[in-house]
């Protein structure tokens, strides 16, 4: 199956992208031109399932994407302009004018590129006046930051990688020269993309399975062994399920009393992730047939890897009472969703040798060690209290205290003060979390 990838850009960076471009034989393009950058937000919307990457002209039209949230960071890139893409300009030019260039502007290259490329090619005789930016300038300013510098006489000619810039400075009758991706930046960042693009085929057809476990009562246990209403209730559960299992293709199974698993693929569940569609249905669940369930999401290689992810995941779910989604991926790492925005992420596997260390004779998981670390980013906090660790945890504040009290031990974390209780007795100690 083809790659395909969509070029976004003005008509001539397309045209020269798609002739590089031919060079790969399993690839699709799709031209994209745009005359104002607000027609970008069309051209994605409008083709997003239509191509696997998209590969803009430049650094201007990607990061417009990227700030209006248009694509995801590994979903798009662009050919740096810096190396051979430069210097080819640079070449060009001095043969132009016909003499060796000692000050120059340029803008929109950030300035340690402009200062690797000067040591790693002895051009320190150069003097650059560089505009270095992110995100987006307009065309204005990046004119008139030339113009003042040639009117200065303080440049000999401009170098720009805007085309409208460009244009606009051709028309004053100043110098200049536009720096264009070279073939080589165009075929490298086409590699980036293919290749990205076929990992993200194979991470989507990775295995999924998404557990529904029934939260029984003392009185819903009564009702499973003593009367049809559970069996009624669960055959509500059934139906929604059924139908959802139907939108991601999936297959639904029953594996016992109130525990039932939906076999699919990641591709088809991602952006139920991502949105609120798995967290509304448990909310369709609770409503239609009574039932209190939680999810437990897992991904894998395998149906075995995946089956394990899920049951890693219940385990979780069952330990913070508060999470009715966690869901576990194959590098073992644990999400547990609060919300279609609120989440929180932490490793269930190994940290590393040395925390292996510091924890081998603690009678505290590592589990717990990443979690706090993760809660301790989620809320922006490096000292905490029992009271504190008590909250994020959802546990006693004297399970909190015996957990701070091994850490402090293992030297991960260390008493940076005390503060009264608001009870009589002893303060409370405050510890500082050195391992962030």
């Amino acid at each position: 199956m083809k790659v395909k990838i969509g070029i976004i850009g003005p008509n001539d960076s397309i045209e020269r992208i798609m002739l590089v471009g031919r060079e790969f034989k399993n690839v699709e393009m799709f031209s994209f031109p745009y005359t104002a950058l607000e027609e970008i937000d069309l051209i994605i919307n409008n083709n997003r399932g239509l191509v696997d990457q998209w590969m803009f002209s430049g650094q201007v039209p990607f990061t417009y994407a990227m700030s209006r949230d248009l694509l995801k960071k590994n979903e798009g890139g662009f050919a740096e302009l810096y190396g051979s893409s430069f210097l080819g300009t640079l070449l060009e030019a001095q043969v132009k004018e016909g003499k060796i260039l000692k000050t120059v502007s340029l803008d929109t290259i950030r300035q340690d590129r402009i200062e690797m490329n000067r040591d790693f090619f002895s051009l320190q005789a150069i003097n650059f006046h560089s505009y270095s930016y992110e995100g987006i300038v307009a065309v204005e300013d990046l004119v008139s930051f030339h113009q003042e510098l040639y009117e200065k006489k303080e440049i000999e000619v401009a170098f720009t990688c805007i085309q409208a810039v460009y244009r606009k400075l051709r028309k004053l009758n100043i110098p200049c020269f536009r720096v264009i991706p070279s073939d080589l930046a165009i075929l490298s960042s086409l590699e980036i993309l293919i290749e990205r693009a076929h990992s993200l085929r194979y991470r989507k057809s990775q295995i999924a399975i998404l557990g529904i476990e029934v939260i029984h009562t003392k009185a819903s246990l009564e009702e499973m062994h003593y009367s049809h209403k559970m069996k009624i209730k669960e055959l509500e559960l059934k139906r929604l399920m059924l139908r959802f299992a139907e939108e991601v293709n999936g297959s639904f199974v029953q594996f016992g009393d109130g525990l039932f698993f939906l076999f699919t693929t990641r591709g088809e569940l991602e952006w139920h992730i991502e949105g609120e569609s798995l967290l509304q249905l448990v909310e369709d669940i609770k409503v239609q047939s009574g039932l209190k369930v939680r999810l437990g999401l897992g991904f894998g290689e395998t149906v075995l890897a995946a089956e394990e992810n899920v049951r890693q995941a219940f385990h979780h779910a069952r330990e913070q009472d508060s999470s009715t989604l966690v869901c576990v991926n194959e590098d073992r790492e644990v999400t547990e969703f609060f919300g279609s925005s609120d989440k929180l992420s932490f490793q269930s596997r190994s940290l590393g040798e040395e925390w292996e260390e510091k924890l081998k004779d603690l009678t505290i998981s590592p589990t717990i060690v990443s979690r706090i670390k993760s809660l301790a980013h989620y809320y922006q906090k490096d000292v905490v209290t029992s009271q504190d660790l008590a909250s994020w945890l959802k546990s006693t504040e004297r399970n909190a205290r015996r957990i701070l009290t091994e850490m402090e031990r293992s030297g991960l974390i260390k008493v940076s003060g005390e503060e009264q209780s608001g009870h009589r007795g002893r303060p409370r100690k405050i510890y500082k979390l050195s391992f962030l």
